[in-house]
């Protein structure tokens, strides 16, 4: 018999898309599996237009069988068989698609979606064949023939006897090598798996033989094997179902056998588009934070198909970085593939889709905090750290989207606030949206920098999470309002009647403080009567860009360049600890070093930072107790 030469393709071509296109082996069941597919919609269709053929689905399966001993898996269906020419066009011809060709000869449109568009994916079977045969029988012929190939040598096409219509493919399996494991395509947990993995929702049942044990006839101990017909896929997705049909426990149940998360989903979102471009999702918020989450390990993504055929695992394209939390599948008929269903172009469609998600996404979230408060806030306490990272990162350019979506724990309502909330009670005097940063909230409580603030009777925000500062930083106002931070230098408070006093205390006290600011020289920008203080003797505040907090999470990062905040400190004129300084100042310039020394230290253990000897610090306190 001549074994023919592929049209136009070399041992080359073919080794790029058995070795390169695909990255998984098991992919090529999958690419099988959905040519079976194809071939019953093609009956399906003629179906519609020609009144002599009629279309009972309970005839059209696909059938998988492996036989261990003889090393052969076998595809079978029942779809429209093809003919000997068709075998010689579409086989023949590497990249030749017979059902782009159906497709486009028969005009279909929206509705009517043939998978396998790109003639690629036959070949993925000698990714794990030594030789593939096709037996097919056409509709409508009485005749039926065999195409053999070993791979790049050629094929060979003859007649054989076929009863019923239908393709029949028939892979030898090759012999296991040092790298490669080809036994596990013939074992049935793993072929059932990956029917799972992929080809779950093909519309037609993919049938097996699978094993299974029961008790002997007449034992009660004694167990036998037998093997029954199971259909392994559940072809009817939950996304093409009515969401009226759907309950909670449906969704529920889908999220865990996806295995998207070992929790129960906060919230789910089912999405049906019927546009410019026809897509479905389920997505949903998890309740907990994965184990892994901030860690190089995880993956964002989401599962993506095309017309019910597993594409890819992870597509992260269509999640951004700050809703990377967001798990579920995409499924679309128009996504543009490239070569093989691996490939993904990144075209115009899977932009619009990603947009699309996004935008939903947001405005469930802004649903759940309008008509779900307590879930919401479930949510914020897992995933408010990746949203202020997302306001933060890309120069921010996604602020304005994600602003409405913050909350911070608030001073007067002692519970978590949106910046909306903040900004709709602010008094009508009141600059700025305030802030204080720290460990937690029962420590920023009893900063001093915070007393002037709230005597004012203003709201302040509690920043805990290191990512806050800089997410504010880089959000700048909120509705025309600026932050503040309630250690800036100037507070925007100062009354006017009280600037001369001010101004004459200052220069009242001015060598006293020139004194500590040379003891401290180095560690602080200035000396400096304090405005904010009411109870307290001394804080620290800051006249740059870096605050004291920004200073201690850049400084306990890998690799830190000593970032140094300006500092000043400020001394409470009106507390009895400034008699003491002055005294000191007037008769015991030694004593004045070492209030100055104690003092500043005593700031910086208020802010949560080091103190540089505490050796010298604890002497220090033990001189002015005797």
């Amino acid at each position: 018999m001549e074994t023919k030469q592929f049209k136009a393709e070399s041992k080359r071509l073919l080794d790029m898309m058995i070795n390169s296109i695909y990255t998984h082996r098991e992919i090529f069941l999958r690419e099988l599996i959905s040519n079976a597919s194809d071939a019953i919609d093609k009956i399906y269709y003629k179906a519609l237009t020609d009144e002599s053929l009629t279309f009972d689905k309970d005839n059209y399966y696909i059938k998988i069988e492996a036989d261990k001993e003889s090393r052969t898996l076998k595809i079978i269906d029942t779809g429209i068989g093809m003919t000997k020419e068709e075998l010689e066009n579409n086989l023949g011809t590497i990249a030749k698609s017979g059902s782009l060709a159906f497709k486009t000869e028969n005009e279909l449109k929206d509705g009517y979606d043939i998978i396998g568009q790109f003639g690629v994916g036959f070949y993925s079977a000698f990714m794990v064949a030594d030789v593939v045969t096709v037996i097919s029988k056409a509709l409508g012929s009485d005749e039926a023939y065999k195409w053999e190939s070993r791979g790049a040598e050629g094929y060979t096409i003859e007649p054989c006897e076929k009863e019923s219509v239908g393709t029949e493919i028939i892979l030898k399996v090759k012999e296991n090598t040092e790298e490669e494991n080809y036994d596990e395509y013939l074992e049935e947990y793993r072929l059932k798996s990956i029917i799972k993995k992929y080809s779950d929702f093909i519309r037609y049942p993919i049938k097996m033989d699978v094993t299974k044990s029961r008790l002997k006839e007449g034992s009660e101990s004694e167990y036998e094997q037998y093997k029954e017909e199971e259909t392994i896929n559940s072809m009817v997705p939950i996304w093409r179902k009515n969401k009226k049909e759907l309950t909670e426990e449906d969704y529920n149940n889908f999220y865990t056998e996806k295995h998207y998360g070992f929790d129960k989903p906060l919230k789910h979102i089912h999405i049906n588009v019927d546009g410019a471009v026809r897509y479905q999702a389920i997505l949903y918020i998890p309740e907990k934070i994965p184990f892994d989450y901030y860690t190089a390990e995880y993956e964002k993504g989401l599962e993506l198909y095309s017309s019910g055929v597993l594409i890819m695992n992870k597509c992260a394209d269509l999640l951004p970085d700050y809703f990377s939390f967001v798990k579920g599948m995409v499924d679309s008929e128009d996504l543009s593939l490239n070569i093989s269903r691996e490939m993904l172009q990144h075209d115009r469609q899977l932009k619009l889709i990603a947009k699309n998600i996004n935008k939903k996404i947001k405005s469930e979230l802004l649903n759940l905090l309008k008509n779900d408060r307590e879930k919401y806030e479930k949510f914020y306490q897992s995933f408010g750290r990746q949203l202020k990272f997302g306001v933060y990162s890309d120069f921010g350019a996604h602020k304005e989207e994600l602003k409405d979506l913050l909350m911070f724990y608030s001073s007067k309502e002692k519970k978590l606030v949106t910046l909306d909330e903040y900004v709709s009670r602010m008094p009508e005097d009141q600059k700025y949206i305030y802030y204080a940063t720290g460990e937690t909230n029962e420590r920023i409580e009893k900063l001093p920098q915070t007393e002037l603030v709230a005597d004012k009777g203003y709201e302040i925000l509690y920043f805990t999470d290191d990512i806050d500062e800089f997410a504010i930083r880089m959000l700048m106002s909120y509705k025309d309002k600026e932050f503040k931070s309630v250690s800036s230098g100037d507070l925007g408070l100062d009354a006017d009647d009280k600037k001369e006093d001010n101004a004459a205390e200052e220069k009242e006290y001015k060598e006293l403080f020139d004194f500590m600011k040379k003891v401290l020289d180095g560690k602080v920008k200035d000396v400096r009567i304090s405005k904010r203080l009411k109870s307290h003797p001394v804080c620290l505040t800051t006249g740059g860009a870096v605050s004291i907090e920004m200073e201690k999470i850049l400084n306990a990062m890998p690799n830190s360049q000593n970032v140094k905040a300006d500092k000043v400190l400020e001394i409470n004129v009106n507390h009895e600890v400034f008699q003491s300084l002055k005294d000191a100042f007037e008769k015991d310039k030694d004593r004045l070093t070492l209030y100055t020394g104690l003092l500043y230290n005593q700031a910086l253990l208020i802010e949560g930072l080091p103190i540089e000897d505490p050796v010298e610090f604890t002497n220090n306190i033990c001189k002015i107790m005797v």
